[in-house]
């Protein structure tokens, strides 16, 4: 279970990164190579819930921990990018919010 704030950032950090590359990497040749457009209707619908749940985790993230400016914005700057959300996560262990 996790402990702190951030580490229920990580998770869901984690989650919603791994569903935005099932999208790009799975769901979307599903579609354009097999002709399977339910795949990216299932996994584009998942992936927004996780989206907006991983917006929603970061505002508490900010208001418990009082995260800089810089962490809010890297953080929402990295869902937009494949494999950003693991980059941040390297990086946040790195920091002084991961023991």
């Amino acid at each position: 279970m996790p402990k702190t704030p951030i580490d229920q950032f990580r998770i869901i950090g984690f989650i919603e990164g791994a569903s935005l590359i099932v999208l790009l990497f799975i769901a979307m040749p599903l579609k354009y190579v097999a002709n399977i457009p339910e795949a990216v209707t299932f996994v584009g619908s998942l992936h927004g819930f996780l989206f907006i749940l991983y917006l929603f985790i970061i505002g508490y993230t900010t208001l418990k921990v009082r995260w800089s400016f810089k962490w809010i914005v890297s953080a929402i700057a990295v869902a937009f990018i494949p494999f950003g959300n693991f980059l941040l996560d390297m990086f946040l262990k790195k920091s002084q919010y991961v023991n």
